[in-house]
């Protein structure tokens, strides 16, 4: 998903003299708090003479929190930006419309241009983001704090992914069509619309795990058999079937039939798009859901019913190869 290629973007470019290009300088102390449209969600509101510019923020779980922004500045702006807690930090962001840009002031720089991804770590970092007047740009990030990376990707992880100080660009390439169903998800904006607490919480580790695994990946060659955009819909419909029916007994063959493709398709679909087969698929969907219950303080029996196992022993038994412990030690995050 990462490699760089032929149909990569060009890189949005700062000024040559930002002083002298850039009407707008704000700092971050002139964003004010304004009321969001979406429960629990924290709305920050640069100044209405800069043009309609804001960022809303959620804290889903310790260490996991998700933003997403909409900027349509008047004319150029350059938005001071400071991450100064000490905190070592993993940045997803998915880039939804328009192109932006942010560099440091060590020099360092990254691009976010729409329908790609940027993977950076930081900490300690100081820059400005820098937008195009007239251009909208939204976006969804995706926060991992270093406990968090520790908790899912061991220590190894955590020296791989993160740096001692400063800013990183890990990865920049297309967001793939399972990265992008979720981060749409994550992104609606009404309370209406809003996911539960639940699915925000299954979406944005969701997103994490399919970045990482890419991240991770070698460069994939090129596919024997290009997938239609029609196809793509019926694999993610596929997919979203297996999330909403998971407590349920599903096969390949009911998932073919009830979205229309042929086994084959859907197996090298499902490899293609989202990195795993069918059953691992749904394998990879459940443990996580599971894990969201327990924490949520379901019981074992029930966890394991939701998410379809009929026996708790079989459930347990697979939630300990999938995380590499028991049910029962997992810590409801009400106690």
């Amino acid at each position: 998903m990462h490699s760089l290629s032929a149909t990569e973007p060009p890189r949005f470019t700062t000024p040559v003299s930002p002083s002298l290009a850039i009407a707008f300088h704000i700092a971050a102390t002139e964003a004010r708090t304004a009321p969001s449209a979406a429960p629990g969600w924290v709305r920050q509101q640069l100044p209405d003479a800069v043009g309609d510019c804001h960022a809303e923020r959620l804290q889903i779980d310790r260490g996991l929190a998700v933003v997403r922004s909409r900027y349509l500045p008047l004319r150029d702006l350059a938005e001071h930006s400071a991450q100064q807690d000490g905190t070592r930090r993993l940045i997803l962001t998915f880039a939804l419309q328009g192109d932006s840009g942010y560099e440091a002031h060590g020099g360092e720089r990254l691009a976010f241009s729409a329908g790609f991804t940027t993977v950076s770590a930081a900490r300690d970092s100081v820059g400005e983001r820098r937008y195009h007047a007239g251009e909208a740009v939204t976006q969804l990030r995706l926060l991992v704090d270093e406990d968090t990376v520790l908790r899912y990707f061991g220590e190894e992880g955590r020296r791989r992914l993160l740096p001692d100080t400063g800013l990183r660009e890990l990865a920049f390439g297309r967001t793939c069509a399972a990265s992008a169903v979720h981060a749409a998800a994550l992104g609606r904006r009404t309370a209406r619309e809003a996911p539960s607490p639940l699915d925000l919480h299954i979406h944005a580790l969701t997103l994490l795990a399919n970045e990482m695994r890419a991240l991770q990946a070698p460069a994939p060659a090129p596919a024997s058999t290009a997938f239609s955009p029609q196809d793509i819909r019926k694999l993610e419909q596929a997919r979203d079937l297996m999330q909403a029916r998971m407590q349920s007994p599903l096969t390949v063959a009911y998932l073919c039939a009830s979205v229309g493709l042929g086994e084959s398709k859907l197996q090298r679909g499902c490899q293609e798009l989202f990195g795993a087969s069918p059953y691992r698929l749904l394998l990879e969907l459940r443990m996580r859901r599971a894990l969201a219950l327990l924490e949520a303080g379901s019981q074992v029996a029930q966890a394991a019913w939701q998410v379809g196992y009929a026996h708790p022993a079989n459930f347990s038994a697979a939630f300990t190869r999938f995380h590499g412990r028991t049910p029962k030690t997992v810590r409801s995050r009400k106690t």
